[in-house]
């Protein structure tokens, strides 16, 4: 069964525009924006999902599509074969959204507890649960602390731990790496990888595109409500040309000229030259120039297309 399908699932926002001239209303028009166009999309059970795109996308309205939070333009969605306007399809998703809001005069265990018992859980089963939640997001030392005093690292793991209360099958975190430190972003990853290990789907957007790199199975492309390419990195990467970085030390103008022509980009540090270059018969003749002038080859290294390119030219196009 897959986590979440999507079939040209379609957001489109109106809003009133009053026309004017000078103090004097000359008419009013309403103006259409398409947030999320068309949206078609699957999602493996069991799988960490990287939903990718620049702010604007419509990465976030379409978290808040398929939990609930908005109502779809056309189009439809299933959760774990519900569709989502039924309301057995929220019975076992959890969510972080990008903002959330904290009652931070709480402690940590307050907090949870809290929102535990809007799932009518007993006080022991309460206890029992806070716990786990608390060890499994790293915070069981400071469950007495209020919120207020919490880190933003900190704040993300609560968050998290509040999303997973009821256990959920599916969890969708929306940009839950965004303005943590290294150490933040490294125990977010962890507790993703966890969750994963524990049989979840995990659904995610993101900015750090090197975290995506890491931890995903598959990743999605969104630029401006538009799908622009789904699947595993290395079948995304894969289908591109490769390169090959050359670093010589020791060439003159001329030969720096020569290289420069040969490749599709290149970078001069010093006496150094950084050239990338794609094609075999170009990379011939700048060994053959490294070799006729007598300078160094400093490495020569097989290079292909990494996400922060492919992300790049996806949202370029």
């Amino acid at each position: 069964m897959l986590a979440v399908k999507t079939v040209e699932l379609t957001k489109v926002f109106k809003s009133v525009c009053f026309a004017h001239r000078r103090l004097h209303l000359t008419g009013i028009r309403q103006r259409q924006t398409a947030a999320l166009d068309s949206l078609s999309l699957e999602v493996e059970e069991g799988e960490i999902f990287g939903y990718l795109g620049p702010n604007g996308a419509g990465k976030t309205t379409t978290f808040k599509l398929l939990v609930g939070l908005l109502h779809p333009t056309s189009g439809e969605a299933w959760l774990l074969g519900n569709n989502i306007r039924d309301i057995d399809s929220r019975r076992e998703i959890g969510f972080l959204p990008e903002q959330p809001y904290f009652y931070d005069y709480l402690t940590a265990r307050e907090f949870l507890d809290f929102y535990c018992q809007l799932y009518h859980l007993s006080k022991q089963a309460r206890q029992k649960r806070v716990t786990e939640l608390l060890e499994l997001v790293g915070l069981q030392e400071v469950a007495a602390v209020q919120l207020r005093k919490f880190s933003r690292g900190m704040l993300q793991r609560i968050g998290v731990a509040q999303a997973l209360i009821n256990e959920p099958k599916l969890v969708f975190f929306d940009e839950p790496m965004s303005g943590l430190d290294p150490i933040g972003r490294k125990q977010m990853r962890d507790v993703i990888l966890r969750l994963k290990a524990e049989g979840k789907t995990v659904i995610y957007s993101s900015h750090i595109l090197s975290d995506v790199e890491e931890i995903s199975d598959r990743v999605a492309i969104l630029a401006k409500g538009k799908l622009h390419g789904v699947g595993q990195l290395n079948e995304l990467l894969g289908g591109r040309e490769q390169l090959v970085e050359m670093s010589i030390e020791g060439l003159d103008e001329t030969g720096k000229a020569k290289i420069k022509e040969l490749a599709s980009e290149s970078i001069e540090r010093g006496n150094r030259i950084i050239a990338h270059i794609s094609d075999e018969t170009a990379l011939k003749e700048a060994q053959d120039i490294v070799v006729q002038q007598g300078t160094k080859l400093v490495s020569l290294i097989p290079r292909t297309e990494s996400l922060d390119e492919l992300f790049a030219r996806k949202v370029g196009e």
